[in-house]
């Protein structure tokens, strides 16, 4: 299975390291837990919500160290103390294991179903790089974005919106996407405003301090010069849209024509950077806190403007109840 990732380049070409640690199972719990003190950018956000003490997690891990413990224990102490911040982009990484927290999306109904899925597809649906996509039968157009990893062009959604230009709506499903390219993301939110728009606002660490941050500094999406589509949009969301998902959630639905249909998303807005422990251990963590255009917190998710979720009893008469509800919608609001 794929990491959720939201890329930038200035980001991961960051690296922080402690240096003054030595190599053994405290040395790599203090530089651990110093650059999640110093350099994760939600520690109060986290401690706010989640009712976290950051220092009190360093006691509390601190006491399963033992002498002599071997690396697979150590891994497992480390990464469940990672866990303790609720963020997908927190991973420790060694040669034998990704530490990794998924309980954004476990613990919550998925709100997918593949096979539907694949149903409402066919087998004749065109593809342009990481869009599916077909007409369905009421003349709604119906886009599966799965990932924004892949180089997806602005040729690709250019042609993908040209042969629906006559459809009376378009479904946009990004159910399930993880994430991938910020680029990707914001090129495919750029074909549904005629406008400049502002979507949100990114801050980045300044110094070791908790609020040590810049001035947020405003994000603007600009239309594209290619297609625009010109009629309702619909995007389908549900826990496992996350990074870079996440965002292009934020930046469409500050669209005028656009609405958000389905459960809350993932969340995951801050930008990785990485950083490395005494052993040689890698960790990533968020360091530039994402918001959105009313500068509020996107870290846990976006409410969608509508809610659904599947139904069972429709699931098992191969009916996807989110998709059947973003038909009508379209239909009653064209």
């Amino acid at each position: 299975m794929l990491l959720p990732l939201l890329i930038l380049p200035l980001c991961l070409t960051s690296c922080v390291k402690e240096d003054d640690m030595p190599n053994t199972p405290k040395g790599n719990l203090d530089a651990l837990w110093t650059i999640i003190d110093e350099h994760y950018c939600f520690i109060d956000y986290k401690e706010q919500q989640l009712g976290m003490n950051w220092d009190a997690v360093y006691s509390r891990y601190l006491a399963r160290l033992t002498t002599g413990m071997g690396t697979e224990q150590l891994f497992e102490v480390l990464s469940e103390m990672l866990g303790e911040l609720h963020d997908g982009h927190v991973n420790l990484y060694s040669t034998a294991d990704v530490g990794r927290y998924w309980s954004w999306y476990e613990d919550y109904p998925s709100n997918f179903d593949q096979e539907l899925q694949d149903a409402y597809l066919g087998t004749d649906y065109k593809i342009a790089s990481s869009l599916k996509y077909r007409i369905l039968p009421d003349n709604i157009g119906y886009v599966v974005c799965n990932s924004f990893a892949s180089g997806l062009g602005d040729g690709n959604i250019n042609e993908a919106l040209n042969s629906m230009r006559l459809c009376n709506g378009l479904i946009i499903d990004v159910r399930n996407n993880s994430g991938g390219q910020l680029t990707n993301a914001e090129r495919l939110a750029k074909h549904f405003t005629n406008e400049r728009m502002l979507v949100g606002y990114m801050s980045h660490k300044t110094g070791p301090g908790h609020n040590d941050f810049s001035e947020p500094e405003a994000q603007y999406l600009d239309p594209s010069e290619g297609i625009r589509w010109q009629k309702r949009a619909v995007v389908l969301t549900n826990r496992r849209c996350y990074s870079a998902t996440n965002a292009f959630v934020r930046d469409a639905r500050e669209c005028p024509l656009v609405t958000i249909m389905g459960d809350q998303t993932g969340g995951g807005s801050g930008m990785p950077f990485s950083s490395e422990l005494p052993n040689g251990w890698s960790v990533r963590f968020s360091a530039c806190p994402m918001y959105d255009a009313q500068m509020q917190q996107i870290e846990f998710g976006i409410q969608p403007d509508i809610p659904v979720s599947l139904d069972a009893a429709d699931s098992s008469r191969g009916i996807d109840t989110m998709i059947e509800a973003a038909r009508q919608w379209l239909w009653q609001n064209q």
